[in-house]
């Protein structure tokens, strides 16, 4: 039988973090209340840009789903409950609940589910963009299915630069070994260079060889106080 997940926060974020950038790596969420915090402004995700890629996203909060942990994952997630618990990794038609609150200005962009997978030397991760969840002010549940259906789906891919990293897998494999993250995203991003950025903004990394328009990327903050993986046997 696989083993399922449940995150309720009563002890800590579980190994729940966000995300600083490339450089800087994961960051601790604001825990408090049993429940986990992300706050923007968030970091703009160039790793997938287009044409190439699927384009740009920001990293709310996520979770390890298989180690080794560095120490600074360690440090801003704390104890990593679904890999302590040897929980599956064959997400295949497994049900994801979420409870959710928060207040979000989106301008176009929709929290959706990213999984990830490292396999044959790439990593390659997938985006639940067919079934996007709403944030509100109160509290609501959200019940997904993560089918192997392409059409609900959005494969991140790669910018040239990071192809050595990067890439695309079938879905299929992905779901059926999601062994680097599970992760809620926002996709996409309306990244818009502040004057010249000097060159193509898409070769070019925004918010940090250029500066961006803030005004039309999301803004607000994003509670979560429970999650679940209901895993097919």
């Amino acid at each position: 039988m696989k083993k399922n997940y449940t995150e309720n926060f009563h002890n800590g974020p579980g190994g729940w973090h966000g995300f600083h950038d490339n450089f800087v790596g994961p960051k601790a969420l604001e825990y408090k209340d049993r429940s986990i915090t992300s706050y923007g402004p968030w970091w703009i995700d160039y790793n997938h840009a287009p044409p190439h890629g699927a384009g740009y996203l920001s990293l709310l909060c996520g979770i390890m789903t298989r180690g080794p942990l560095n120490e600074a994952l360690k440090e801003s997630g704390g104890s990593n409950r679904f890999i302590e618990q040897n929980c599956s990794t064959d997400f295949t038609n497994a049900e994801f609940r979420i409870r959710i609150c928060g207040e979000l200005l989106s301008r176009g962009s929709q929290v959706v589910v990213l999984i990830q997978s490292q396999q044959k030397g790439i990593c390659s991760g997938w985006m639940l963009t067919g079934q996007p969840i709403k944030v509100q002010k109160t509290w609501t549940e959200h019940s997904l299915k993560l089918i192997p259906d392409a059409s609900q789906w959005t494969s991140l891919g790669t910018r040239p630069d990071r192809a050595d990293m990067y890439g695309e897998l079938p879905l299929e494999d992905v779901l059926a070994n999601v062994n680097v993250n599970l992760f809620l995203v926002l996709f996409p991003l309306d990244v818009r260079p502040m004057g010249d950025p000097g060159g193509d903004p898409d070769i070019l990394r925004p918010g940090r060889d250029y500066r961006v328009w803030q005004a039309y990327l999301p803004e607000g903050y994003v509670v979560v106080d429970s999650v679940s993986l209901a895993l097919t046997s």
